[in-house]
């Protein structure tokens, strides 16, 4: 009788870029064996191995572009990489569907601090620390949102299309990521969301706020801006010129 050890397969994978965070140091930025049985799909062996079928966009067997559905072969040669947001792979089997232009997030219980930030800069954002894994994967397929999150295996659910696994743990440091991996530059536009509760915010005439504002802000500022949502109110003061300071922070650290 033949050992069950006999009946064992290897294939050679390599993952590319940022994949590599997901995996263990022995396998990183290299080839490694792959020892297997039967023929799982290749979308299975990626999950297994730690990585959110998100975070690929493009695989290659032997060469050849495939899909998640393909299962894998003893011998074969799989090299995985990541969403390209800003590269043209249109003559390969892109695994998702073209890059959201529009960009809209739904964040998870600990991106709070990023949410704020996100709205700043004019995205589209939606928080609330009592969302669960479900609920934000609603969200997310309903309006067309990308997930941020620190949670790898909400990422990992069948149902989700657009994700990224924020990397960072200090709230600057995974703003600059966020903006670099979307490249978000070019889509900005600061101060034109409620940093509290994501609504619009539009000009609004100081007489028809003006007893809902503080002496000495009523007496410096003229210019002023309400959330069409919750009826928050902004003005230029101090904090306006820290926000445009980080801001200005954030995409210098970004070009070094």
């Amino acid at each position: 009788m033949k050992k069950l050890s006999q009946y064992r397969k290897k294939a050679h994978l390599r993952f590319y870029e940022e994949l590599n965070d997901f995996l263990p140091s022995d396998k990183r930025k290299r080839s490694f064996a792959y020892l297997f049985y039967g023929s799982p799909s290749v979308k299975d062996v990626i999950e297994a191995l730690g990585i959110p079928h998100v975070e690929v966009d493009l695989i290659l067997v032997n060469g050849e572009s495939v899909d998640f559905a393909y299962r894998l072969s003893s011998g074969d040669k799989v090299s995985v990489y990541p969403v390209f947001e800003s590269l043209d792979i249109s003559s390969q089997i892109r695994l998702r569907e073209k890059p959201i232009r529009i960009t809209r997030f739904v964040l998870d219980v600990h991106l709070g601090k990023v949410a704020k930030n996100l709205r700043m800069l004019g995205f589209d954002t939606i928080y609330e620390n009592n969302l669960d894994d479900a609920e934000i994967i609603d969200i997310a397929e309903r309006e067309e949102r990308i997930i941020l999150t620190r949670d790898r295996e909400l990422l990992k659910h069948g149902r989700v299309s657009r994700g990224y696994w924020v990397r960072s743990k200090k709230p600057d440091r995974q703003m600059m990521e966020i903006l670099k991996r979307f490249d978000l530059k070019s889509q900005i536009k600061p101060f034109h969301r409620c940093m509290s509760c994501n609504g619009e915010i539009k000009d609004v005439d100081k007489k028809e706020i003006e007893e809902q504002l503080e002496p000495k802000t009523r007496q410096y500022y003229d210019e002023f801006f309400i959330c069409s949502n919750c009826r928050k109110i902004y003005w230029k003061g101090s904090h306006f010129d820290k926000m445009e300071q980080k801001i200005e922070e954030w995409f210098g650290s970004m070009a070094e």
